[in-house]
């Protein structure tokens, strides 16, 4: 059995340049016009009119908000996943880049160049997020079956997609961060329920040999 999970990175946001993280800020017009362009781009692609049985989302009003007015509009059910908001940056948070580099330069360049071996103080480890967001998987996959959903739509954040982007292509979570999911875009994913599998489509490709470590 293979199911299919489209993750919608949430867009612009008030805090945006900065390491928001969990802290819940806004959506700007700009990020909202940002998502419906994603979802529309993709709807016309698509062969179905709307291919999602349900939308689920992190609890932040990033991609709640934005959620709740596609549940409403296309008559899909809407579910909340706390273990899909973003990684938290502990002392970081909300805090421009700009501002860690020129404080901690150093600590700034440990994180980025090797997120599993240094955290910022008192934010979620790599480790721990690589766990909720498995555990979060875990979740959708069951809920699924349950439910015989083939295809449901993550509205998310950028930590997440690029942590399967990573997990997919069987990298280091070191490299995590070189991934990409930009404000406001659509990345496609295939879970294999039998070999507990992963895989990350593009152009309606499947990327040969992809897959992580069991969820």
């Amino acid at each position: 059995m293979k199911l299919k999970i489209d993750l919608l990175r949430h867009g612009e946001t008030t805090l945006s340049h900065t390491l928001r993280g969990s802290t819940d800020d806004a959506l700007t017009e700009q990020g909202q016009m940002q998502m419906q362009t994603a979802i529309q781009d993709f709807l016309d692609q698509s062969s179905q009119p709307v291919p999602w049985q349900a939308i689920y989302s992190s609890p932040l009003q990033r991609c709640q908000s934005f959620a709740e007015n596609l549940s409403e509009k296309y008559a899909k059910k809407l579910l909340i996943e706390p273990d899909l908001q973003e990684i938290h940056f502990g002392d970081w948070e909300a805090k421009p880049t700009q501002w860690i580099y020129e404080n901690f330069p150093e600590q700034l360049n440990q994180f980025w160049q090797t997120p599993t071996q240094y955290a910022p103080p008192n934010a979620e480890t790599m480790q721990q997020f690589h766990m909720r967001i498995c555990h979060a998987l875990e979740n959708i996959q069951h809920n699924m079956q349950q439910q015989h959903w083939q295809r449901v739509l993550l509205v998310t954040h950028g930590g997440v997609i690029k942590l399967l982007k990573c997990l997919a292509a069987q990298k280091s979570l070191d490299e995590l961060l070189t991934m990409s999911a930009e404000l406001g875009t659509l990345h496609r994913f295939e879970l294999d329920v039998e070999q507990q599998k992963i895989h990350y489509l593009s152009n309606d490709l499947r990327l040969s040999n992809l897959k992580t470590e069991e969820f």
